[in-house]
């Protein structure tokens, strides 16, 4: 993961490669997606959009639309590999022209082979302090997902699913469910 020279939430609307990049302490933080996980994101977010195209709950976002929602750093973007932010979380249940200012309902993250663990799992935290109710972490290595949610929930903060598991949208996308393998098909 290289790091370049600080600019702002705005400036990195306006970076030419901006989709490349986070907006990490100050420090543009360059992502790194491989083929391999971008067409299991892909993957997933053909699942939910079909469902999403039965059930109109909300808007799905792919790996290039950024989040700027961080309470404790309102200069932090990230970006999540798929997105699902509910209507009536955004103004007039639209997708606004820059960063998308509230948490999404669920983040996806799909790890990549040059994913620097720490930096990873310090995603995950975020995610989940901004207020994200449901994460799924992605492992095309291993044919799993952990879902993460709050400490709170009655599901328990953390769950590890095989590609023999079915997952589900939970209280996020109600109905929702899918077979893990299906993430993984021909990977």
């Amino acid at each position: 993961m290289s790091t370049l020279t600080a600019v702002t939430p705005d400036g990195l609307l306006n970076l030419p490669d901006s989709v490349r990049y986070e907006l990490v302490d100050g420090q543009l933080v360059e992502r790194n997606m491989g083929a391999e996980s971008s067409e299991i994101a892909a993957r997933i977010l053909i699942l939910l959009g079909i469902f999403l195209r039965q059930k109109p709950l909300g808007r799905l976002f792919g790996s290039d639309t950024s989040y700027q929602c961080f309470a404790d750093d309102q200069n932090r973007v990230r970006r999540a590999d798929v997105g699902f932010v509910r209507f009536d979380r955004l103004p007039n249940g639209l997708a606004p022209k820059g960063h998308i200012c509230v948490a999404p309902d669920l983040a996806v993250e799909v790890i990549s082979p040059n994913d620097i663990s720490e930096a990873f799992e310090q995603k995950i935290v975020e995610w989940l302090a901004a207020g994200v109710p449901l994460v799924w972490v992605v492992s095309p290595s291993s044919k799993t997902v952990r879902v993460h949610r709050p400490r709170s929930s009655e599901n328990g903060p953390i769950s590890m699913l095989s590609a023999d598991d079915v997952i589900s949208g939970e209280e996020v996308l109600q109905e929702f469910t899918a077979p893990v393998r299906e993430f993984f098909e021909n990977v």
